[in-house]
């Protein structure tokens, strides 16, 4: 529907990877604001694996939500690897489920910084008795172009966590 062939095949692959392994997935998302959860959903299927999606934008969401230490987000910022993980671990605390992916960014046009630009975006997956999993990228082009770019980064490291690849 409004996700890219290549994305769509990504889901679908996550939610096979789900379903064959018998693990439920939740997602944590920032600045994609559900796009991960809805090309999850668009898969036939995706009922059986996937329980809820967490759109946690504002920082007292993170926190209140997800139990995102708020020290952490003064430390080191919403948009970093500390608060990705954090995200994506609670995640899969508050939804009980085996496996959860999380993003949080800047995907413009404004809010970048010298040390933190548009387009920089970190994602983490978590598995239930597993290391969690991070990326940090930095996606070129506008804001549609950025989102679409970590929804389909975000997918690639969920399969990574669920013991497949893309």
């Amino acid at each position: 529907m409004y996700f890219s062939d290549d994305t769509l095949d990504l889901a679908e692959a996550v939610v096979t990877a789900a379903r064959n392994g018998g693990i439920t997935l939740a997602t944590a998302e920032s600045c994609t604001g559900g796009l991960i959860a809805g090309a999850i959903t668009e898969v036939s299927g995706a009922s059986h694996v996937f329980m809820r999606g967490f759109v946690t934008y504002a920082n007292e969401a993170k926190t209140e939500i997800l139990g995102v230490d708020a020290k952490a987000i003064e430390r080191s910022g919403a948009v970093s690897e500390d608060v990705a993980r954090a995200m994506a671990e609670g995640a899969v605390r508050a939804a009980d489920v085996g496996a959860a992916v999380a993003v949080t960014g800047i995907a413009g046009p404004g809010g970048g910084s010298p040390e933190k630009p548009v387009g920089l975006v970190h994602i983490a997956a978590s598995r239930a008795g597993a290391a969690t999993l991070h990326e940090r990228h930095v996606f070129p082009g506008n804001r549609a172009t950025v989102r679409a770019q970590a929804v389909a980064a975000a997918l690639r490291l969920l399969l990574r966590a669920l013991g497949e690849t893309a």
